[in-house]
C-alpha cells in the first residue's frame, strides 16, 4: 500500500471534442503501414497460442542492432522487464536506486518486490553520477537510469554511463533503461556496454518511436546469465502473436523510423525556440518530447488549465518533483503550431 497508483497521460477533456493529446510522448505520424497490415493479418491466427520463445522477434531485433540473439528477452513494454529485474534481483532487506525525477516505475517495480527504493539527487534534472555512486552499499542489487531521461529529456554522455559502471559494486545491477535510445543519432543504448560487463542491461520499447504503445511490447538485452535467470519468471506466453508480428514489421521498416526521427527532430527544435521566445525555456532534449519550465508551479498549473480550457492536454509532472514544469509532446506540426499558440496567448493575458 505505499505504492501510489500510477498516473497515465490524461487523454480526454470533459466537454471538450475537438482534443489534442500532447501527454503520453506518443508518435503523432502513428505505426508504419507495414506494422499495420501485419497486425491485420494476425486476426487469422487469433485461435492460436503463440510462441513461447519470441524467436521471431527476437532474431529480427538481433539483426537490425547487430546483437546476439540468445541475450534478449521480450516483455509486455519494456516495463514489464523492469518488473522482472526486480522480481529476480531485489526482495527485502535489498535495495534498489533510482534518481529524483526518474520513471515511476522504479519505485513501483521496487516496491512490489519487497525492497526499498533508493532517491538520489540530480543536477539540473540530469542525472548525477558521483549522487548514485555515493548512495550505494552492500544491500544496493540495482541502479535504474534511464537515458535520454523521462520527464526531463537529458542526456548523460558514454564517459559518464562507464564511470558509473565502473564504480559500482561487483553485485549491483545497472539498468540502462533506453525507451528514447532511437530519438539520440548514433546511439546504441548502452549494448556496446552489455556486451563489456556481467553486471549491465539495456532495456528497450516499441512505444514510442515505432508508434505501437496501444499494443505494449518492450525487449531487453543482457548477460546470458542474466536473460536466462529473467526467463524463468517470464510467463510463457507474455506476448501475443500480434504483438511479435507487428512489432518485426515495424522494426523492419527502416525507411518509416528515419522518416519519424527526421520529423521529431526538426519539430522538436521548432518548438523549443518558438516556446523560449515567449519566456518558457527548456533544456536541450534528446527525446520526442520537451519539458516547458515556467515561472514557479502556479504558473506552471494556471498555463496547464489554460491549454486546457483551449483543447490541449499535456503532462504535469509535479510528482516527478518538478512543479514548475510541463512536459509537451513533440506533435505533428498543426499541433506543435497550436500549443505554441496556446501558450503564447496566456503569456500574454498575464502582462
Amino acid at each position: 500500500m505505499q505504492i501510489a497508483l500510477y498516473q497515465g497521460g490524461q487523454s480526454k477533456i470533459e466537454g471538450v471534442a475537438d482534443v489534442v493529446k500532447l501527454s503520453s510522448n506518443e508518435n503523432p505520424f502513428g505505426p508504419s503501414d507495414k506494422a499495420k497490415e501485419a497486425f491485420a493479418r494476425c486476426a487469422h491466427q487469433l485461435h492460436r497460442y503463440p510462441s513461447t520463445d519470441h524467436l521471431s522477434l527476437r532474431t529480427a531485433i538481433a539483426e537490425v542492432h547487430g546483437l546476439d540473439v540468445d541475450k534478449i528477452i521480450c516483455g509486455v513494454g519494456s516495463d514489464e522487464i523492469i518488473t522482472f529485474l526486480c522480481q529476480a534481483y531485489a526482495g527485502p532487506g535489498d535495495e534498489v536506486i533510482h534518481t529524483e525525477h526518474g520513471f515511476s516505475m522504479y519505485r513501483i517495480s521496487t516496491l512490489a518486490a519487497g525492497a526499498t527504493p533508493v532517491e538520489v539527487p540530480e543536477v539540473d534534472r540530469t542525472v548525477d553520477v558521483d549522487a548514485i555512486l555515493a548512495a550505494c552499499t552492500e544491500r544496493t542489487k540495482l541502479v535504474f537510469i534511464a537515458n535520454p531521461a523521462n520527464p526531463t529529456g537529458t542526456f548523460v554522455t558514454g564517459d559518464e554511463i562507464t564511470r558509473l559502471a565502473d564504480g559500482l559494486p561487483a553485485h549491483t545491477i545497472l539498468v540502462l533503461d533506453g525507451a528514447y535510445a532511437e530519438y539520440v543519432d548514433g546511439f546504441d543504448g548502452g549494448a556496446a556496454m552489455v556486451e563489456a560487463r556481467e553486471n549491465v542491461v539495456m532495456t528497450r520499447t516499441f512505444s514510442k518511436v515505432y508508434g505501437l504503445g496501444g499494443l505494449r511490447i518492450g525487449w531487453g538485452y543482457g548477460p546470458q546469465a542474466i536473460i536466462d535467470v529473467l526467463n524463468r519468471v517470464r510467463g510463457p506466453f507474455n506476448l501475443s502473436d500480434a504483438q511479435l508480428d507487428t512489432a518485426e514489421a515495424a522494426l523492419r521498416d527502416r525507411e518509416y523510423l528515419e522518416k519519424c526521427l527526421s520529423e521529431n527532430a526538426r519539430l522538436r527544435l521548432w518548438l523549443s525556440e518558438a516556446l523560449a521566445e515567449v519566456g518558457v525555456p527548456s533544456d536541450v532534449s534528446y527525446t520526442n518530447f520537451i519539458l516547458a519550465r515556467f515561472q514557479s508551479a502556479d504558473e506552471a498549473d494556471a498555463c496547464d488549465a489554460y491549454l486546457k480550457q483551449n483543447g490541449l492536454i499535456v503532462r504535469r509532472v509535479a510528482g516527478y518533483k518538478l512543479p514548475d514544469c510541463l512536459r509537451i509532446t513533440v506533435g505533428d506540426e498543426a499541433s506543435c503550431r497550436r500549443i505554441v499558440h496556446a501558450i503564447r496567448g496566456f503569456k500574454e493575458a498575464k502582462e
